[in-house]
């Protein structure tokens, strides 16, 4: 678990260091918000698009060779896209290389699949926290060494992000043991590994179902907060990639706190279900009130509240999916999920570019800014009643752990 938890570290502080940047980086090839918001938008698009495709492919590939090569070959792609992306000239070069970096990169699911691997169905809620704490610290020292590098020059964070990718390569190449063993992998085939196979055979899985459309909707919801999040309180509050660097820093920090710390003892105590059903309806509230914040200090008090209300939500979710698969099928199971997310990941700069854009021209501090958030608040009350439901149905552990 150790060693997985570096790599999953390391490479959440490369892609957390250009966070802040990226849309600048993008507005410095435009001539207006709305132009910039447009690009940004088709930028994530690209990146969103080939990941969809490539996703479950991966987490297949790494149920047949294992997941170590599937690692390293997404940080070598990484280290390509960053590198590329910092020297860009021309917006159509970051469309290309976010277009080749979203086909290679499958490391989150991935690196979930490891965790299953290597863990008890009954303590993979906690160990997915875990990883999930990475991900939370990664993204709590990447966005504010990219807002520091990026307030001398916008283009450091992304050649610093490239350095960090080779260096957890070579971690992954020389130290990065194997998890899945020979005896449980399974061949390759290309009918259950694309897209939308993947897609059916992960609504199939017993006991997870409606399960599918939660994730479907939380996963826009917090794609759309992505996107929205640098021009949203760039428009509102009049932020720059300090402040915005500050902001990431406390979720990170929560991040860590509930799923390092709090979540394993409150799994002691709650079902996973009923952390998934509390998690839900806390971030509804949540991203409400990140769209009805009226002063910038508002927000990091949002971001506390929320993730101690909300935070578990995900590992607990993501236990009952893992628990229904197969051992063998880990890979292509959080593939699937991977490539639901990158549905969702496709459609959210759309939607946040064009709800921004309506925005866009309205004074500082003006409410109606906020209207990504309500829209992501929409989702997430959708998302919570529909689990609810499926959770009542289905009473104790909804997903049978395989054997």
């Amino acid at each position: 678990m150790p060693f997985i938890m570096i790599t999953v570290l390391i490479d959440m502080i490369a892609i957390g260091l250009i966070v802040p940047v990226l849309p600048l980086l993008v507005g410095e090839f435009t001539a207006s918000p709305a132009e910039q918001t447009f690009w940004f938008g088709a930028v994530a698009f690209t990146f969103g698009v080939a990941n969809f495709f490539a996703a479950p492919i991966l987490g297949a590939l790494s149920d047949r060779y294992g997941r170590r090569p599937v690692l390293l070959l997404g940080f070598t792609g990484f280290a390509l896209s960053f590198f590329v992306t910092g020297a860009a000239t021309a917006l159509w070069m970051l469309i290309v290389v976010r277009l080749f970096s979203g086909a290679l990169q499958s490391n989150a699911s991935v690196a979930n699949a490891y965790v299953a691997d290597i863990t008890p169905p009954a303590e993979r809620a906690h160990r997915f926290g875990l990883l999930g704490a990475m991900f939370g610290l990664g993204f709590m020292l990447g966005p504010v060494m990219g807002g520091l590098l990026g307030a001398i020059d916008i283009h450091y964070p992304f050649f610093a992000a490239g350095t960090l990718a080779i260096l957890n390569g070579l971690y992954g190449y020389f130290v990065l043991p194997e998890s899945l063993p020979a005896e449980r992998r399974r061949p390759f085939e290309w009918k259950r590994a694309h897209p939308f196979a993947a897609l059916s055979g992960l609504a199939q899985l017993h006991g997870v179902g409606p399960l599918v459309v939660v994730i479907a909707l939380a996963s826009l919801a917090q794609f759309v907060l992505h996107n929205a999040w640098v021009l949203y309180t760039t428009f509102k509050f009049g932020w720059g990639p300090a402040q915005v660097g500050w902001s990431l820093l406390v979720v990170g920090s929560m991040s860590v706190l509930v799923q390092g710390f709090l979540l394993r003892h409150l799994l002691r105590r709650f079902s996973p279900q009923r952390l998934a059903t509390v998690g839900l309806l806390g971030s509804m509230l949540t991203y409400f009130g990140f769209g009805a914040a009226s002063e910038g200090w508002m927000i990091f008090v949002i971001i506390v509240v929320g993730n101690l209300i909300g935070g578990g939500a995900q590992a607990a979710i993501q236990s009952i999916v893992s628990n229904a698969a197969e051992p063998s099928g880990q890979g292509q199971t959080m593939g699937a999920v991977a490539s639901l997310n990158s549905i969702t990941a496709v459609a959210a700069p759309v939607i946040s570019a064009s709800l921004l854009g309506v925005v866009s021209h309205r004074p500082q501090g003006d409410w109606l800014i906020g209207l990504p958030f309500y829209f992501c608040a929409i989702l997430q009350c959708i998302g919570t009643l529909v689990a609810l439901t499926h959770f009542r149905r289905h009473p104790g552990r909804s997903a049978v752990p395989a054997t």
